[in-house]
């Protein structure tokens, strides 16, 4: 089994990480077969295998019903666990429901998203012994509020804002960051700031990892791909020789482009 410091010694050592998301045993296990380090199972099921129009109606047992399958199918793989909306929305409930993800799944850590307001959250949670991954960035959980699916950071205020709460994000208690449609240069710059590794989707080639939708990746979601994600499965006989392609792209930094960053 991966473990954190397995993740932060490849961070020290200049590896890339890999990442994608699943909701399945099948797929999980093709995952780990393929050299994932790590599965996220993410709320974004809400959208590619429920048909919903944001992340937001996903319920906790929902996630926990996913990431058991997801956990059974790769055993041997790193598994983070989505906490879906209003899941912890106070640091009580957020330790308690937290605590039901990893009893009920096997996880191996779970995910929030948020900046310093969710400092005293994630700090509740790492003292009970459960790893947390941050998320700065776009935040899927807070379309409405945002105004949609923006960039974030690009004024020099924003960019010391998302910097500043990544520090405060580990200082609490995170052990990994995800960063989502951030530009290149500021997700490089809050890496090298960092202890702890990065994982970054539409966030420019030098964060420690790399994440995508798998269903994006493999070019079967409806509707129009992000910028930041790319058809894997194009000229490639096998979903598990796509995911290889896209684990060898991550490793040798082909991956993302600069067409497909910000």
């Amino acid at each position: 089994m991966k473990t954190i410091a397995e993740l932060k010694k490849k961070k020290a050592e200049g590896e890339k990480l890999t990442c994608l998301t699943a909701y399945d045993a099948s797929f999980a296990f093709l995952l780990e077969q393929a050299g994932v380090e790590v599965i996220l199972v993410g709320d974004s099921l809400g959208m590619v295998v429920q048909g919903q129009s944001t992340t937001l109606p996903v319920t906790l047992d929902e996630m926990i019903y996913h990431a058991a399958a997801v956990k059974r199918g790769a055993l041997n793989t790193f598994v983070v666990v989505d906490m879906p909306f209003m899941s912890y929305a106070t640091t009580n409930k957020a330790v308690e429901n937290a605590g039901k993800i990893m009893k009920q799944t096997g996880a191996n850590m779970v995910k929030l998203e948020g900046g310093e307001t969710m400092v005293e959250t994630i700090a509740g949670i790492s003292r009970m012994g459960i790893p947390v991954c941050a998320h700065i960035g776009l935040l899927p959980q807070s379309v409405h509020k945002s105004s949609g699916y923006r960039i974030q950071g690009k004024t020099p205020t924003d960019a010391k804002k998302l910097l500043e709460d990544a520090l405060s994000l580990q200082q609490a208690g995170a052990d990994l960051l995800v960063m989502e449609c951030v530009p290149a240069e500021l997700a490089k710059e809050i890496s090298k700031n960092l202890d702890i590794p990065t994982i970054g989707i539409g966030a420019g080639v030098d964060c420690d990892g790399q994440v995508l939708v798998l269903y994006d990746m493999l070019d079967i979601t409806k509707g129009k791909r992000p910028k930041f994600s790319q058809n894997f499965m194009l000229g490639k006989s096998s979903i598990e020789d796509a995911v290889k392609a896209y684990v060898n792209a991550v490793k040798e930094k082909e991956f993302p482009t600069v067409e497909q960053s910000f």
